[in-house]
């Protein structure tokens, strides 16, 4: 069953640029990426989703219900945490989830400590006294309070640590495997890569490729950078999968697309001081996949 569906969805800002035409769905128990650089569209459309503002054109619906006619009705389900958390500053945090949590007419107190003291976050504190992270914290706790069908995240890891990035990716699986749904919006490849079932990739507010995260692996790109012990020529590197590949005196940099395992065959053959192989990031996967469609 899908739980997300878009039909020609279309969000015009006059002469600034919206989103045009998306069409993909996300099924139930799915985690689902949506990924592209920052000001491809992605805030548009799950602000779109969630009614937040209206689509010029085109239809969403939501648990197989319409996002206009049954937004409040939806909304109940889903959890949401937007890219930027804005709060009043003289509330403590506990005022603030408890006021959230009256909204869905359930007890939310035990789960609200629960995930508080799985982030760290001290709900005593005032929303003034917090660091951007801890903000993020907040909005990590709201949007996972009632427990909801759907949780939409909208670029969720800006402003976290690595260690409390960690611990909200297991808490994320944890809630999948209870039987969510998560739409996952990033412009951070890596993140994706470790959660996500499927990707849409989106560019423009266009729809670019909608992939499964293991094609999107395979096609993956790894940029190496080698040290040569030996100065060497292109011939060296006339391999399937090369791109980009620049040499300058003992130094070599190219993009690889293959089995890295046959890459690291065919260099183990030469003498080498050093080498790094390295995520590309997601500019430069984006170009590859924006000049396949052009």
């Amino acid at each position: 069953m899908s739980i997300i569906e878009l039909q020609q969805l279309t969000k015009t800002y006059g002469n600034a640029r919206g989103i045009t035409n998306l069409t993909f769905s996300v099924e139930e128990g799915e985690i689902f990426g949506f990924i592209g650089p920052n000001g491809a569209g992605k805030s548009t459309t799950i602000r779109t989703l969630l009614g937040l503002i209206y689509p010029t054109s085109g239809s969403a619906k939501i648990f197989g219900k319409d996002i206009i006619q049954h937004g409040q009705e939806i909304k109940k389900e889903i959890g949401y945490l937007p890219s930027e958390v804005f709060y009043y500053d003289n509330m403590k945090v506990k005022d603030l989830l408890k006021y959230s949590a009256s909204f869905y007419k359930k007890d939310c107190s035990k789960r609200m400590n629960e995930l508080a003291a799985r982030l760290e976050l001290d709900v005593n504190k005032k929303i003034d006294d917090l660091s951007l992270g801890n903000k993020k914290k907040v909005g990590i706790v709201q949007g996972l309070l009632h427990e909801p069908k759907l949780i939409i995240l909208d670029e969720p890891t800006s402003g976290l640590d690595p260690l409390m990035q960690q611990r909200f990716f297991e808490l994320l699986q944890e809630e999948n495997q209870k039987g969510a749904t998560i739409l996952f919006s990033s412009h951070i490849l890596s993140e994706v890569q470790r959660l996500c079932d499927r990707v849409a990739i989106i560019k423009d507010g266009e729809l670019v490729s909608l992939e499964k995260m293991s094609t999107l692996k395979e096609n993956n790109y790894k940029r190496f950078k080698l040290e040569m012990a030996e100065p060497v020529t292109e011939s060296s590197f006339a391999v399937d999968g090369v791109t980009e590949l620049r040499i300058k005196d003992k130094e070599v940099s190219f993009m690889y697309k293959g089995n890295i395992n046959a890459m690291l065959r065919h260099i183990a053959s030469m003498e080498i001081a050093n080498l790094w192989i390295e995520e590309p990031d997601l500019e430069e996967i984006f170009m590859h996949y924006y000049e396949k469609e052009e």
